[in-house]
């Protein structure tokens, strides 16, 4: 099992709206607001390095509102 913890920028007063949509994804096992640098905060646990790849690039960074992430893996 992979894990991956996802650090969110959001844009301005969205921070509500990525936290619901996050929830919704496959994959990611806790979404929080947290305050100061980042908005979000995503727990993410995949099978394979290549589906937690896929999570983040193309689920996670294109959700509408998300400005940047950083990604941690995890061991």
């Amino acid at each position: 099992m992979r894990k991956a913890f996802v650090l969110i920028n959001t844009a301005l007063g969205s921070e509500l709206e990525v936290l619901a949509e996050l929830k919704k994804i496959d994959g990611v096992v806790e979404a929080r607001e947290v305050y100061g640098v980042y908005d979000v905060v995503a727990e993410v646990e995949a099978e394979t390095e290549k589906t937690l790849k896929e999570i983040v690039f193309s689920r996670i960074r294109t959700l509408k509102h998300v400005r940047s992430t950083l990604t941690l893996t995890a061991t």
